[in-house]
């Protein structure tokens, strides 16, 4: 697993049930890799990967599979994220298997969360109303 895991993520992806326990490995040692700078702990009860305190992607285990959501992803202008939010900015994608994952449309899209981000962080502060931060 990833050297930037905490070790309650390690244990979110073990609780797991046993057939989306690849996946969530497979997508928590990519955005390691690719988001070696993030912080990432248990936030709302899954895991997610901060940059300089701004949630930046995350995944949790949904009915339709285990869902991978970039919180900027609307503005990625990529197909492949289908399931975009109605209130923010935003989109996921769904898997049920490994063999489902792109890698090089997943790394695309973890370099486009750094380039793309929309201020998460001071949410509350300004009551509802989210400001472009990069892109």
């Amino acid at each position: 697993m990833g050297f930037n895991m905490h070790p309650a993520t390690t244990d979110y992806n073990t609780r797991l049930p046993v057939e989306y326990q690849p996946i969530a490995n497979y997508l928590a040692d990519e955005i390691d890799l690719r988001l070696s700078e993030a912080d990432n702990k248990i936030w709302h009860a899954h895991p997610v990967w901060f940059l300089e305190g701004n949630p930046i992607v995350g995944y949790s285990l949904q009915k339709r599979g285990l869902r991978l959501m970039f919180w900027s992803g609307a503005d990625f202008e990529e197909e492949g994220l289908n399931v975009v939010g109605a209130k923010f900015k935003d989109a996921s994608v769904f898997y049920n298997q490994v063999a489902e994952i792109k890698k090089a449309q997943l790394r695309r899209w973890l370099k486009k969360s750094k380039e793309n981000q929309w201020d998460y962080q001071n949410l509350v502060k300004r009551k509802g109303k989210l400001v472009k931060l990069k892109g």
